[in-house]
Protein backbone atom coordinates (compact mmCIF):
# COMPACT_ATOMS: atom_id res chain seq x y z
CA UNK A 1 0.00 0.00 0.00
CA UNK A 2 1.34 3.48 -0.82
CA UNK A 3 2.60 5.23 2.30
CA UNK A 4 3.39 8.87 3.00
CA UNK A 5 6.47 9.24 0.74
CA UNK A 6 4.67 7.65 -2.21
CA UNK A 7 1.56 9.81 -1.73
CA UNK A 8 3.68 12.95 -1.26
CA UNK A 9 5.50 12.16 -4.50
CA UNK A 10 2.13 12.04 -6.26
CA UNK A 11 0.98 15.27 -4.56
CA UNK A 12 4.11 17.08 -5.69
CA UNK A 13 3.55 15.88 -9.25
CA UNK A 14 -0.06 17.08 -9.23
CA UNK A 15 1.05 20.46 -7.89
CA UNK A 16 3.46 20.82 -10.80
CA UNK A 17 1.19 19.56 -13.57
CA UNK A 18 -2.52 20.25 -12.97
CA UNK A 19 -2.98 23.26 -10.71
CA UNK A 20 -5.04 25.98 -12.35
CA UNK A 21 -6.59 23.53 -14.80
CA UNK A 22 -10.38 23.57 -15.24
CA UNK A 23 -12.47 20.39 -15.36
CA UNK A 24 -14.26 20.12 -18.71
CA UNK A 25 -15.43 16.50 -18.58
CA UNK A 26 -15.48 13.50 -16.25
CA UNK A 27 -15.75 9.84 -17.21
CA UNK A 28 -16.58 7.34 -14.47
CA UNK A 29 -15.82 3.92 -15.90
CA UNK A 30 -16.35 2.02 -12.64
CA UNK A 31 -18.98 3.25 -10.20
CA UNK A 32 -17.28 1.49 -7.29
CA UNK A 33 -14.33 3.87 -7.56
CA UNK A 34 -16.58 6.79 -6.51
CA UNK A 35 -18.47 4.80 -3.86
CA UNK A 36 -17.54 7.31 -1.14
CA UNK A 37 -19.26 10.13 -3.05
CA UNK A 38 -22.73 10.48 -1.55
CA UNK A 39 -24.51 11.50 -4.73
CA UNK A 40 -23.21 8.71 -6.95
CA UNK A 41 -21.32 8.91 -10.27
CA UNK A 42 -23.59 11.45 -11.99
CA UNK A 43 -23.43 13.91 -9.08
CA UNK A 44 -19.67 13.33 -8.82
CA UNK A 45 -19.33 14.46 -12.44
CA UNK A 46 -21.68 17.43 -12.01
CA UNK A 47 -19.82 18.72 -8.96
CA UNK A 48 -16.50 18.67 -10.82
CA UNK A 49 -17.55 20.24 -14.12
CA UNK A 50 -16.41 23.85 -14.43
CA UNK A 51 -14.27 23.70 -11.29
CA UNK A 52 -10.64 24.77 -11.16
CA UNK A 53 -8.02 22.73 -9.30
CA UNK A 54 -6.71 25.25 -6.80
CA UNK A 55 -4.04 23.34 -4.85
CA UNK A 56 -2.69 19.86 -4.20
CA UNK A 57 -2.80 18.97 -0.51
CA UNK A 58 -1.90 15.90 1.52
CA UNK A 59 -2.37 14.68 5.06
CA UNK A 60 -0.97 11.24 5.71
CA UNK A 61 -2.11 8.98 2.87
CA UNK A 62 -5.00 11.24 1.78
CA UNK A 63 -4.73 13.63 -1.17
CA UNK A 64 -7.13 16.38 -2.12
CA UNK A 65 -7.47 19.11 -4.72
CA UNK A 66 -9.51 22.10 -3.47
CA UNK A 67 -12.08 23.25 -6.04
CA UNK A 68 -13.15 26.76 -6.99
CA UNK A 69 -15.34 27.84 -9.91
CA UNK A 70 -13.43 28.77 -13.05
CA UNK A 71 -12.55 32.46 -12.89
CA UNK A 72 -12.42 32.62 -9.08
CA UNK A 73 -9.22 34.12 -7.63
CA UNK A 74 -6.74 31.61 -6.22
CA UNK A 75 -7.53 30.73 -2.61
CA UNK A 76 -10.91 32.51 -2.65
CA UNK A 77 -14.15 30.95 -1.43
CA UNK A 78 -17.03 30.21 -3.78
CA UNK A 79 -18.96 33.41 -4.60
CA UNK A 80 -22.23 32.01 -3.21
CA UNK A 81 -20.63 31.52 0.19
CA UNK A 82 -21.12 27.74 0.27
CA UNK A 83 -18.44 25.66 2.05
CA UNK A 84 -15.39 25.07 -0.11
CA UNK A 85 -15.09 21.56 -1.53
CA UNK A 86 -12.27 19.36 -2.76
CA UNK A 87 -11.67 16.34 -4.96
CA UNK A 88 -10.50 13.77 -2.40
CA UNK A 89 -8.41 10.74 -3.34
CA UNK A 90 -7.23 7.71 -1.43
CA UNK A 91 -5.00 5.39 -3.45
CA UNK A 92 -5.81 2.23 -1.48
CA UNK A 93 -3.42 -0.59 -2.34
CA UNK A 94 -2.87 -0.03 -6.03
CA UNK A 95 -4.36 3.33 -6.99
CA UNK A 96 -2.49 5.62 -9.37
CA UNK A 97 -3.15 9.22 -10.38
CA UNK A 98 -1.60 9.67 -13.81
CA UNK A 99 -1.39 12.91 -15.76
CA UNK A 100 -1.91 12.38 -19.50
CA UNK A 101 -1.19 14.94 -22.21
CA UNK A 102 -0.40 14.98 -25.92
CA UNK A 103 -0.03 11.48 -27.34
CA UNK A 104 -0.54 10.08 -23.85
CA UNK A 105 -4.22 11.02 -23.98
CA UNK A 106 -4.77 8.06 -26.25
CA UNK A 107 -3.46 5.68 -23.60
CA UNK A 108 -6.16 3.92 -21.62
CA UNK A 109 -5.07 1.44 -19.00
CA UNK A 110 -7.28 -1.65 -18.70
CA UNK A 111 -7.61 -0.60 -15.05
CA UNK A 112 -8.68 2.99 -15.77
CA UNK A 113 -11.56 3.78 -13.40
CA UNK A 114 -12.06 7.54 -13.68
CA UNK A 115 -10.79 10.12 -16.18
CA UNK A 116 -10.98 13.83 -15.35
CA UNK A 117 -10.53 15.85 -18.54
CA UNK A 118 -8.91 19.24 -18.04
CA UNK A 119 -8.36 22.54 -19.78
CA UNK A 120 -4.78 23.47 -18.79
CA UNK A 121 -4.53 26.66 -16.73
CA UNK A 122 -7.98 27.62 -17.97
CA UNK A 123 -6.36 28.83 -21.20
CA UNK A 124 -5.39 25.87 -23.38
CA UNK A 125 -7.68 23.77 -25.57
CA UNK A 126 -10.28 21.70 -23.74
CA UNK A 127 -9.26 18.08 -23.43
CA UNK A 128 -5.53 18.81 -23.80
CA UNK A 129 -4.87 17.27 -20.39
CA UNK A 130 -6.37 14.47 -18.34
CA UNK A 131 -6.01 13.13 -14.82
CA UNK A 132 -6.53 9.36 -14.82
CA UNK A 133 -7.38 7.33 -11.74
CA UNK A 134 -6.07 3.83 -12.42
CA UNK A 135 -6.69 1.15 -9.81
CA UNK A 136 -6.12 -2.55 -10.43
CA UNK A 137 -7.30 -3.83 -7.05
CA UNK A 138 -10.09 -1.22 -6.67
CA UNK A 139 -9.50 -0.46 -2.98
CA UNK A 140 -8.88 3.22 -3.77
CA UNK A 141 -11.58 5.83 -4.26
CA UNK A 142 -12.37 9.38 -5.37
CA UNK A 143 -15.09 11.70 -4.08
CA UNK A 144 -16.00 15.37 -3.84
CA UNK A 145 -16.17 16.41 -0.19
CA UNK A 146 -16.91 19.60 1.72
CA UNK A 147 -13.98 21.15 3.56
CA UNK A 148 -14.29 21.61 7.32
CA UNK A 149 -12.14 23.83 9.58
CA UNK A 150 -9.17 22.30 11.35
CA UNK A 151 -9.62 22.31 15.15
CA UNK A 152 -6.22 23.89 15.76
CA UNK A 153 -6.59 26.58 13.09
CA UNK A 154 -3.40 25.41 11.36
CA UNK A 155 -3.22 24.54 7.65
CA UNK A 156 -5.05 21.31 6.88
CA UNK A 157 -2.13 19.61 5.21
CA UNK A 158 1.05 19.95 3.20
CA UNK A 159 0.53 22.00 0.05
CA UNK A 160 -1.97 24.63 1.21
CA UNK A 161 -2.32 27.43 3.77
CA UNK A 162 -6.07 26.81 4.02
CA UNK A 163 -7.04 25.80 7.57
CA UNK A 164 -9.50 23.16 6.39
CA UNK A 165 -9.63 19.49 5.47
CA UNK A 166 -12.18 17.27 3.72
CA UNK A 167 -14.73 15.92 6.20
CA UNK A 168 -13.54 12.27 5.98
CA UNK A 169 -9.98 13.38 6.82
CA UNK A 170 -10.87 15.37 9.94
CA UNK A 171 -10.17 12.44 12.29
CA UNK A 172 -6.79 11.66 10.71
CA UNK A 173 -3.77 12.78 12.70
CA UNK A 174 -1.11 15.05 11.28
CA UNK A 175 1.91 13.35 9.79
CA UNK A 176 5.57 13.52 10.71
CA UNK A 177 6.48 15.81 7.79
CA UNK A 178 3.73 18.33 8.67
CA UNK A 179 5.24 21.53 10.14
CA UNK A 180 2.11 21.96 12.30
CA UNK A 181 2.61 18.59 14.04
CA UNK A 182 3.36 18.82 17.77
CA UNK A 183 5.81 15.99 18.42
CA UNK A 184 5.42 16.15 22.20
CA UNK A 185 1.67 15.59 21.86
CA UNK A 186 2.26 12.54 19.65
CA UNK A 187 4.76 11.12 22.16
CA UNK A 188 2.23 11.43 24.97
CA UNK A 189 -0.54 9.91 22.83
CA UNK A 190 1.65 6.90 22.06
CA UNK A 191 2.67 6.42 25.71
CA UNK A 192 -0.98 6.54 26.81
CA UNK A 193 -1.83 3.62 24.56
CA UNK A 194 -1.98 0.11 25.98
CA UNK A 195 -0.68 -1.73 22.95
CA UNK A 196 2.47 -2.66 21.06
CA UNK A 197 4.53 0.21 19.70
CA UNK A 198 4.10 -0.79 16.05
CA UNK A 199 0.32 -0.89 16.38
CA UNK A 200 0.43 2.63 17.82
CA UNK A 201 2.69 3.83 15.01
CA UNK A 202 0.23 2.46 12.45
CA UNK A 203 -2.76 4.14 14.14
CA UNK A 204 -3.64 6.92 11.70
CA UNK A 205 -5.51 8.87 14.38
CA UNK A 206 -2.27 9.21 16.39
CA UNK A 207 0.10 10.06 13.56
CA UNK A 208 -0.74 9.55 9.91
CA UNK A 209 1.15 8.33 6.88
CA UNK A 210 3.22 5.56 8.47
CA UNK A 211 2.51 2.12 7.02
CA UNK A 212 4.02 -1.32 7.43
CA UNK A 213 7.20 -0.70 5.43
CA UNK A 214 8.32 2.50 7.12
CA UNK A 215 7.19 1.33 10.57
CA UNK A 216 9.58 -1.64 10.35
CA UNK A 217 12.39 0.55 9.06
CA UNK A 218 11.84 3.17 11.78
CA UNK A 219 11.71 0.56 14.55
CA UNK A 220 14.97 -0.94 13.30
CA UNK A 221 16.67 2.45 13.28
CA UNK A 222 15.34 3.21 16.76
CA UNK A 223 16.39 -0.27 18.01
CA UNK A 224 12.88 -1.04 19.28
CA UNK A 225 10.97 -4.29 18.86
CA UNK A 226 7.49 -3.99 17.37
CA UNK A 227 5.93 -5.78 20.40
CA UNK A 228 7.34 -3.33 22.95
CA UNK A 229 4.48 -2.06 25.12
CA UNK A 230 3.82 1.63 24.54
CA UNK A 231 3.30 2.37 28.22
CA UNK A 232 6.86 1.21 28.92
CA UNK A 233 8.41 3.62 26.42
CA UNK A 234 10.44 6.40 27.93
CA UNK A 235 9.92 9.80 26.34
CA UNK A 236 13.40 9.87 24.75
CA UNK A 237 12.72 6.44 23.20
CA UNK A 238 9.40 7.61 21.74
CA UNK A 239 11.04 10.74 20.35
CA UNK A 240 13.83 8.61 18.87
CA UNK A 241 11.24 6.45 17.13
CA UNK A 242 9.38 9.43 15.65
CA UNK A 243 12.68 10.96 14.54
CA UNK A 244 13.62 7.68 12.85
CA UNK A 245 10.27 7.44 11.09
CA UNK A 246 10.53 11.01 9.82
CA UNK A 247 14.11 10.39 8.70
CA UNK A 248 13.37 7.21 6.77
CA UNK A 249 10.33 8.73 5.07
CA UNK A 250 12.28 11.85 4.12
CA UNK A 251 14.99 9.68 2.57
CA UNK A 252 12.38 7.66 0.68
CA UNK A 253 10.76 10.87 -0.56
CA UNK A 254 14.03 11.96 -2.17
CA UNK A 255 14.06 8.68 -4.12
CA UNK A 256 10.40 8.88 -5.12
CA UNK A 257 9.09 6.31 -2.64
CA UNK A 258 9.23 2.54 -2.52
CA UNK A 259 8.09 0.31 -5.38
CA UNK A 260 7.99 -3.48 -5.36
CA UNK A 261 6.01 -3.85 -8.60
CA UNK A 262 4.41 -1.72 -11.29
CA UNK A 263 1.43 -0.74 -9.13
CA UNK A 264 2.99 2.26 -7.41
CA UNK A 265 4.13 5.02 -9.76
CA UNK A 266 4.20 8.81 -9.69
CA UNK A 267 2.04 11.00 -11.93
CA UNK A 268 4.41 10.36 -14.86
CA UNK A 269 4.24 6.59 -14.41
CA UNK A 270 7.74 6.30 -12.91
CA UNK A 271 8.51 3.97 -9.99
CA UNK A 272 10.42 4.84 -6.81
CA UNK A 273 13.76 3.32 -5.87
CA UNK A 274 13.85 3.34 -2.06
CA UNK A 275 13.23 -0.43 -1.96
CA UNK A 276 16.93 -0.77 -2.75
CA UNK A 277 17.74 0.99 0.53
CA UNK A 278 15.52 -0.99 2.91
CA UNK A 279 17.40 -2.37 5.90
CA UNK A 280 14.95 -5.02 7.17
CA UNK A 281 11.59 -4.86 5.43
CA UNK A 282 11.33 -7.76 2.98
CA UNK A 283 14.83 -8.93 3.91
CA UNK A 284 14.04 -12.19 5.71
CA UNK A 285 17.21 -14.25 6.19
CA UNK A 286 19.48 -11.47 4.93
CA UNK A 287 22.16 -10.12 7.29
CA UNK A 288 21.22 -7.08 9.34
CA UNK A 289 23.16 -4.12 7.88
CA UNK A 290 24.19 -3.11 11.39
CA UNK A 291 25.25 -6.36 13.08
CA UNK A 292 24.97 -9.18 10.53
CA UNK A 293 22.28 -11.16 12.37
CA UNK A 294 19.76 -12.73 9.93
CA UNK A 295 16.59 -10.65 9.62
CA UNK A 296 13.50 -12.37 11.06
CA UNK A 297 9.96 -12.24 9.70
CA UNK A 298 6.94 -12.61 11.98
CA UNK A 299 3.24 -12.58 11.14
CA UNK A 300 1.67 -9.33 12.26
CA UNK A 301 -1.93 -8.13 11.76
CA UNK A 302 -2.35 -10.24 8.60
CA UNK A 303 0.92 -8.78 7.33
CA UNK A 304 4.58 -9.23 8.26
CA UNK A 305 7.03 -7.60 10.61
CA UNK A 306 10.76 -7.71 9.98
CA UNK A 307 13.26 -7.32 12.79
CA UNK A 308 16.82 -7.98 13.85
CA UNK A 309 16.57 -9.83 17.15
CA UNK A 310 20.02 -8.66 18.20
CA UNK A 311 19.44 -4.97 17.53
CA UNK A 312 15.75 -5.19 18.50
CA UNK A 313 15.46 -7.79 21.29
CA UNK A 314 11.92 -8.98 21.87
CA UNK A 315 10.68 -7.97 25.32
CA UNK A 316 9.05 -10.56 27.58
CA UNK A 317 5.28 -10.10 27.23
CA UNK A 318 5.99 -6.74 25.66
CA UNK A 319 7.57 -5.38 28.86
CA UNK A 320 11.07 -4.96 30.21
Amino acid sequence: MPELPEVETVRDGLARHVLGAVVTDVEVLRDYSVRRHDGGPRDFRNQLLGQRLDAAVRRGKFLWLPLVPAGTARGAAAPDGDPAAALLAHLGMSGQLLVRSGPGLGERSPHLRVRVVLEPDGLGPAGALALDFVDQRTFGHLSVQDLVPTPDGAPGGLGSDLAAVPGPVAHIGRDLLDPALRRDDVVEAIRRRRTGVKRALLDQTVVSGVGNIYADEALWRARLHYARATDTLRRPEAHRLLDAAAEVMSEALVQGGTSFDSLYVNVNGQSGYFSRSLAVYGQEGEPCPRCGTPVRRDEFMNRSSYTCLRCQPRPRNGRW
